[in-house]
């Protein structure tokens, strides 16, 4: 069924699609967290591991992408992929219960891993020399359409129907990358029948998942006083001195000791990895912020995602542009965009007008569509061919890894201190507050009264959680700004 020599065109077109699958998930799925966690009986913390497992599950497969190619080859591997992904996401809509749910995301995130390594080791064997910024330029900007239609459209479905029709909408769309996927992608990277190191790739996914249950687990059970966390923290540091010593020592490592030698490449992970920290952050943030605490519909909380996306698109075609500017340039202006739009979230209010948050989006996207394009281009811009697959398995790694604890530790800044300033907003409410005396706010409240306690105790409660949220985004901001230096420690030179 492959048509003899796929135009080049077609290939990317191909790729784009397949990975549009992952970026779709990621966005289309936080556009109904807020209803998630009222049908599913969660916490905001809880309902948080459905993106966050699921980016976990990504990370820990991800590095078999080029085991997995040399013993399937890339057209049979992105056929499974892309079943796969299919049936986990129809499975997702079935769940009626967390427990089920955070499962099918495991295995949806586990199954569609692949993909996107895959597809750029693909894009970048198409495309050399001077089209290689245009293509990745392109390969980037149709992921980015799929990140900003889909919270558009899953938003309005999720409103008329509900979140489990969202889940659904992957499915059609997987269908027409199984399609594409036979007709346009040829079978190549089938080669010898690589020995996998059992010991570095378990201990490495041992690591993730540890360090992510550390994270999501350390604040509800008070952290080291629990026997709980004190195991993970163990099991952690086991699993990373295995595989520090398992990848120093062994004659095939599972994470290949040639790519340690390259500084660039060295750089590049450094920086995607900043990249995958603030890329999808704002994406879970922003859904429960905007309907717990300001009420807004889930079509309008999609219009605003897609506001970053259509940011994103533009940030693309600059970025294409820029294909000849020195990337350190570009990626200096893409973090400072996005540290701007940190700080811009950073002082939302209730009474914050929509179009305040759309501009932090549509700067945020910008920022992260202007960066892309260089930090690609800076990982590989020395690396041999032959260490292309390995390569971008580590690369999508890293950026995964980077994405899932940075929104967990996020989630761990809006718990504690959502719990640090309702206790010092509460100093405050007592009958000897001259300010509760004045006839204005008598009229709303009397600390005589209980309903009235009962009122202000829900205005301190909800004030106490912006104040957490703000405090996020301000880290955020801190984050993006703190990741410039690094920069300039990548070198031009080719080696």
């Amino acid at each position: 069924m492959l048509i003899a020599s796929p135009n080049p065109y077609l290939i990317l077109l191909t790729a784009s699609l397949c990975t549009m699958l992952y970026s779709a998930t990621v966005t289309v799925v936080n556009v109904t967290l807020p209803q998630l966690q009222g049908s599913l009986s969660t916490s905001p913390d809880q309902i948080a591991w459905v993106v966050t497992l699921n980016v976990v599950g990504t990370a820990i497969v991800t590095p078999l992408s080029g085991w997995l190619t040399a013993r399937l080859g890339e057209r049979t591997l992105l056929l499974g992929c892309v079943t796969g992904f299919a049936i986990t996401s129809f499975l997702c809509a079935t769940a009626t219960s967390l427990t089920p749910m955070l499962m099918f995301r495991v295995a949806q995130g586990m199954l569609g891993a692949p993909i996107v390594p895959v597809c750029q080791a693909i894009v970048l064997r198409t495309f050399a020399g001077d089209k290689s910024a245009q293509a990745q330029a392109f390969f980037g900007m149709a992921v980015v359409l799929g990140m900003g239609l889909a919270p558009v459209a899953g938003g309005y479905v999720a409103e008329a129907y509900n979140w489990r029709a969202v889940f659904l909408l992957l499915v059609p769309l997987s269908i027409a990358a199984l399609l594409m996927i036979l007709f346009f992608i040829e079978q190549r990277g089938q080669g010898e029948k690589l020995r996998l190191d059992w010991t570095g790739f378990l201990s490495l996914a041992a690591a993730i998942a540890c360090l992510q249950l550390l994270l999501d687990r350390g604040e509800s059970l008070g952290w080291f006083d629990s026997t709980e966390i004190i195991i993970y923290t163990g099991a952690l540091m086991l699993a990373i001195y295995l595989f520090i010593v398992q990848t120093a020592t062994a004659k095939n490592p599972f994470l290949n000791r040639e790519l340690l030698k390259n500084r660039n490449y060295l750089i590049g992970l450094l920086l995607v990895c900043a990249y995958g920290m603030l890329n999808f952050t704002p994406i879970t943030l922003l859904p429960p912020l905007l309907q717990n605490h300001q009420g807004y519909p889930d079509a309008l909380i999609g219009w605003l995602l897609a506001m970053r996306g259509f940011g994103t698109f533009v940030g693309f075609y600059i970025a294409g542009r820029m294909g000849k500017i020195d990337p350190r340039i570009s990626m200096v202006v893409g973090f400072s965009l996005i540290g701007i739009s940190g700080l811009i979230l950073a002082v939302v209010e209730h009474n914050s007008r929509v179009d305040w948050i759309a501009w932090a989006g549509l700067i945020q996207g910008l920022g992260s569509g202007i960066l892309w394009v260089p930090v690609t281009r800076a990982t590989f811009w020395t690396l041999p061919d032959r260490l292309l697959p390995d390569g971008s398995a580590m690369f999508h790694l890293l950026r995964n890894v980077g994405q899932s604890i940075y929104i967990a530790l996020c989630f761990v800044v809006i718990v504690r201190t959502g719990q640090t300033s309702y206790s010092e907003l509460t100093q405050h409410i007592n009958p000897y507050n001259e300010g509760l005396n004045f006839d204005w706010v008598r009229g709303l409240w009397n600390v005589q009264n209980l309903e009235s306690l009962a009122s202000i105790n829900n205005e301190v409660s909800r004030q106490s959680q912006l104040i957490a949220f703000n405090n996020a985004f301000l880290l955020y901001s801190w984050t993006c700004f703190a990741v410039i230096p690094v920069v300039f420690l990548w070198n031009r030179k080719r080696v």
